[in-house]
């Protein structure tokens, strides 16, 4: 009798945690699709992200594959396509799973590191427990953790990713991923050859080629596109193949280029272009780009792991020979890569320039998740930064619960009122001159 009364609160549980998850997803994929002039070629998009979090589907792979999770962007997708296997990104910013987290991981971790946690107390998430293995590189003590506690469900190999980027790290790097090569041989039964690792390239430089189309158009003044609906096709990435996400981005591409000839624009009016950096913002607690374009602001640059860095850099083979594509693969992994786990984070203080000259950026929105201290110790200085550039910067720490929202939205909205006021002035000047 006790088993049975167990099982029927497991059972009660487990359908008041799908109904959450499926309920606050369905809600933020509303309002993205509420968001105007959204482009011609989108819905691809919503329908993964509906399809994973909403209707909590599968991915989408062939009889003979399997899914490898990966938990950032430092694990090459090129090695997991060269053993025929597809990469999923288990980052996460489920409210749910956060919160039943919140009872597994320490009061301080991350809401990250939470969800993670509370997916793998559930299991209820098919696409973590649809992986035959995960991949997490160590960018912070917490991802240490979930290592070793994904590897009870799992096989899980860990990278470590080094603390700073001279050829001595890059070489140990390389290393590593020779041994992540022969892991995913193992898990898989198939080799990586000279031929399908060269496939592999082939199939993220074509989702990468079509990123920097993307990013291109992006950058139009007046807008192409809100910010929040980039957001949801670069999230989307996460659970699609590379050519599936290429092929869609190519239509979504194909129709701003079309806007461009039709002077078909998201508006007239000057909105703030705003730069999102600092921790990742990851569907479904998209509630900051949401608040930002609600508020009269628009997203122009992402500075995030799963935004534009994702996939920014492609790697460059200056021998072209199997060694000297894992070699490219680890430069490419490391050397241009803005993350704060680096010691000297020069790189990320120049990407940041550049992203403000290049998007036309007039204040910057600088996004800590609470507990997350890499990002939060970056703070000082990118704000020393922005004052010798001249440009706005705010830190808004946020939760994955909802109860933030209004003070989130307080503090945007005045942001957003002071970039237009510190651009008045401007105008009136130049007025003054012409005449």
């Amino acid at each position: 009798m006790t088993e049975i009364k167990a099982t029927t609160l497991k059972e009660r549980q487990d359908k008041r945690f799908v109904h959450k998850e499926t309920q606050t997803s369905a809600k933020y994929l509303r309002r993205l699709e509420e968001l105007s002039e959204a482009p011609k070629g989108i819905e691809p998009f919503y329908q993964t992200l509906r399809h994973i979090y909403v209707d909590m589907g599968h991915i989408e792979t062939e009889a003979s594959q399997k899914t490898i999770g990966t938990y950032c962007v430092m694990t090459p997708p090129e090695l997991i396509y060269a053993v025929n296997a597809v990469p999923v990104k288990l980052c996460s910013g489920n409210y749910t799973a956060f919160s039943v987290g919140d009872s597994v991981a320490p009061r301080d971790a991350c809401p990250l590191v939470k969800a993670v946690a509370g997916f793998k107390q559930s299991g209820l998430m098919p696409i973590y427990e649809d992986c035959s293995m995960m991949v997490v590189p160590i960018t912070c003590d917490c991802k240490k953790k979930i290592a070793g506690m994904l590897s009870e469900k799992c096989e899980v190999m860990t990278l470590h990713v080094p603390a700073s980027r001279n050829d001595e790290d890059i070489e140990e790097f390389t290393e590593q991923l020779y041994r992540l090569m022969e892991k995913l041989e193992e898990v898989t039964g198939n080799r990586i050859t000279y031929e399908t690792l060269s496939e592999g390239f082939r199939k993220v430089g074509y989702a990468q080629y079509e990123l920097s189309e993307f990013i291109r158009l992006k950058k139009q003044n007046p807008y192409l596109i809100r910010g929040s609906h980039a957001m949801a096709i670069l999230n989307a990435g996460a659970y699609m193949s590379a050519e599936v996400w290429g092929k869609a981005l190519h239509q979504v591409n194909e129709t701003l280029k079309q806007n461009i000839a039709e002077n078909k624009l998201v508006t007239t009016k000057k909105l703030p272009r705003i730069l999102l950096t600092g921790s990742p913002i990851v569907f479904p607690n998209i509630k900051i780009p949401l608040l930002i374009e609600e508020m009269g602001g628009i997203v122009a640059g992402d500075e995030t792991c799963m935004g534009e860095r994702g996939m920014w850099d492609p790697a460059v083979i200056t021998d072209d020979s199997f060694d000297g594509m894992i070699n490219a693969l680890a430069n490419r992994a490391v050397r241009p890569c803005p993350c704060p786990t680096f010691a000297d984070n020069t790189q990320r203080i120049y990407r940041l320039k550049q992203l403000i000259e290049e998007n036309q950026i007039q204040g910057v929105i600088y996004h800590v998740l609470r507990g997350c201290l890499v990002y939060d110790f970056e703070y000082k200085r990118i704000e020393e930064e922005m004052g010798k550039l001249g440009i706005p910067i705010i830190r808004l720490e946020s939760d994955y619960n909802e109860e933030d929202i209004e003070q989130l939205r307080i503090r945007i909205e005045a942001f957003i009122e002071l970039i237009k006021l510190k651009q008045a002035p401007e105008k009136r000047t130049t007025v003054r001159r012409d005449f």
